[in-house]
């Protein structure tokens, strides 16, 4: 009775405070009210289709006027002879992205971080971010041309002992054709949060520690890394959050039947089943299970670096 007492002066004082702030700062509310709306009906209200992930829908009976069907779509995608294959592709495109795309924007920053001549280092980094803003229908394009029977990338592949063709045709080299492009692509611009993040260290550690005797890569070592480390740490959990979230806008892009086996992924076979075939009901529980993994691995990886570090999101 005396928490219910407590808390209700708590929740009208919290009402006055609100009113009292969107008062004197109603333009701020009124320009966020866009994003706020944007989320809302984009982000949250489709929300209310994951139901389509348990039912057999059908468009005239509605969302909730299907016939509900428990985990039929579940186990319907966990026993399809395609469902190895695409988590097998899923997680070994995520997992190169990450050991290629994730460590290498850190170094890029750390050497730009180290060079003196600020001309040279800005058109460096102009350059170096130019890609990111490329549409990837025309990096798709490019793509196509290298590495078409007489391209770039096939004769360079067929110089150091390639025979198999046209390299955008093959299996064996879509994961590396669709992660290279991506590192080129956004290398630049994914190195800018770190190199803010460099730019925020201390200098004076930094003459601290050439007193004391250390060299530039020992400076690096002790000085650079433990400054940008909680960075590192949080864009690392978040990265892998998005462990089975290889979008699909490329991948349709490039792939074709002879690199099924290497590049259809979840969110490709998505696409086909939910846009091209009309699945909703199996598209939605596929995307869900896709979905809810990425939300155990986050958690995970959030729960693992609070403990180890108490470095986290939340």
């Amino acid at each position: 009775m005396s928490s219910f007492s407590t808390a209700k002066p708590l929740k009208k004082k919290f009402t006055e405070r609100l009113k009292k702030d969107f008062k004197n700062h109603w333009q701020m509310y009124l320009l966020a009210l866009p994003v706020i709306a944007y989320f809302f009906i984009f982000n949250y209200a489709p929300m209310f289709g994951i139901v389509m992930a348990f039912e057999k829908f059908q468009i005239k009976k509605g969302i909730f006027g299907s016939r509900f069907v428990g985990f039929e779509n579940f186990h319907r995608f966990f026993i399809s002879p395609f469902f190895w294959r695409l988590l097998r592709n899923t997680l070994l495109i995520s997992i190169y992205g990450l050991l290629f795309s994730f460590p290498l924007p850190i170094i890029f920053a750390l050497c730009l971080n180290e060079v003196r001549n600020r001309k040279f280092k800005k058109v460096v980094q102009t350059v170096s971010y130019l890609p990111y803003f490329i549409s990837v229908v025309v990096v798709v394009s490019i793509l196509f041309d290298f590495g078409k029977a007489n391209g770039l990338i096939t004769n360079i592949a067929t110089f150091f002992g390639w025979d198999g063709g046209a390299v955008i045709s093959s299996a064996k080299w879509f994961r590396t054709l669709y992660i290279g492009s991506n590192l080129w692509q956004h290398l630049g611009y994914n190195s800018i949060i770190f190199i803010s993040a460099l730019a925020a260290v201390d200098p004076t550690l930094y003459e601290a520690a050439r007193i004391d005797g250390a060299n530039r890569w020992q400076q690096t070592l002790h000085v650079t890394l433990p400054g940008i480390a909680s960075t590192i740490i949080v864009l690392l959990i978040l990265r892998l959050g998005q462990i089975m979230g290889v979008g699909y806008e490329k991948i349709i892009l490039m792939y074709g039947p002879s690199t099924y086996e290497t590049g259809d992924v979840i969110a490709s076979y998505v696409y086909r089943t939910g846009i091209l075939d009309a699945d909703y009901s199996y598209s939605t529980a596929v995307n869900l299970f896709n979905s809810l993994v990425n939300m155990v691995v986050l958690f995970t990886a959030n729960f693992i670096s609070r403990k180890v570090n108490e470095t986290s999101i939340w």
